[in-house]
């Protein structure tokens, strides 16, 4: 009977004490009775003195613990990731978040550039500028003040083209002089009120112009006629009556149910004189600033359709 019990426990794996298991893991035994209250390493049993021991396999899972939280990740996602959740997930998560305090970071570092750069005078103005945006900052401001500005019955895929389009992304490396064209975008968009006087100036726009406003139809071809002139904008062509322009007046006609010809194209244009605001202008070279003027934004596509309607006449 004896020998049985012997043969039976020479082909029982070797239990492992809680020493033996963190030092062929290279952690220490704290550690290892920490991950075991977690719940993320469980014993194999324990010893007739109440010590825990550990299966062989064990010795596997306690490597994923450790290279997981070498990572960063936290105890519930490394718990997740051991018990059957996405390791892809929770890696890519933890990407993100890196990602996110590496922006903030760099974003502090060009902050910090601008104010101690700039002159003493100009500094307090800074500070006060800069520390009111979130870090990493986000763009929620610029897109409320459109969502604000734009008209509500926009069909959702059109708005968010327009959003696209209209708000740039927070730099996510930026220059000092970014910084500080951001932070006033952000300070712009932020206390900017411009929703019941900008559907003011289009009540007043529209009615220089006859007939009953297709809201919708206005705005896509708006869009198809500044993609066109930030084309011809960014190549260097002067404003001049051509496709870009055409395409601009053929979606006011059909916003307006008109027909495009000669008078028209003159009541067109004192229709966008009434619906000029100079506060759009402020917001444009807020954004000219925060991105480094490395594209033609809407702003300068209007502008530029703009001055090919006052060339055309």
């Amino acid at each position: 009977m004896e020998r049985s019990e012997r043969e039976r426990a020479a082909g029982r794996p070797q239990l492992l004490t809680i020493g033996e298991l963190a030092r062929r893991a290279g952690v220490t035994v704290k550690t290892v009775r920490h991950y075991s209250e977690e719940g993320l390493l469980p014993d194999a049993g324990r010893s007739g003195g109440g010590h825990r021991r550990y299966a062989p396999e064990a010795l596997e899972r306690l490597h994923w613990i450790r290279d997981l939280r070498a990572f960063g990740l936290s105890l519930p996602a490394v718990a997740d990731a051991l018990g059957g959740g996405s390791l892809e997930a929770a890696l890519a998560e933890r990407l993100r978040d890196v990602g996110g305090r590496l922006a903030a970071l760099r974003w502090r570092e060009a902050a910090l550039r601008a104010v101690t750069e700039a002159p003493a005078a100009e500094r307090p103005g800074l500070l006060r500028l800069l520390g009111a945006v979130p870090q990493p900052p986000t763009s929620e401001a610029p897109v409320r003040f459109w969502r604000r500005l734009l008209p509500r019955e926009l069909p959702p895929p059109l708005l968010a083209g327009i959003l696209d389009e209209a708000v740039p992304a927070p730099p996510a490396d930026p220059d000092p002089a970014r910084a500080v064209g951001y932070a006033r975008l952000y300070a712009f968009t932020t206390r900017a009120r411009m929703s019941a006087a900008g559907r003011c100036d289009r009540a007043r726009a529209a009615a220089a112009l006859p007939g009953r406003t297709d809201t919708v139809a206005l705005y896509q071809g708006l869009g198809e006629a500044y993609a066109l002139a930030a084309a011809a904008a960014g190549a260097g062509r002067p404003p001049a009556p051509g496709a870009e322009l055409d395409a601009f007046v053929a979606a006011h006609a059909r916003a307006y149910g008109e027909r495009d010809c000669d008078a028209f194209r003159t009541g067109l244009r004192g229709t966008v004189r009434a619906g000029e605001d100079p506060r759009m202008a402020a917001y444009w070279r807020h954004v000219d600033e925060a991105t480094g003027g490395a594209y033609p934004t809407m702003g300068a596509a209007h502008a530029w359709l703009v001055g090919a309607l006052g060339a055309a006449g």
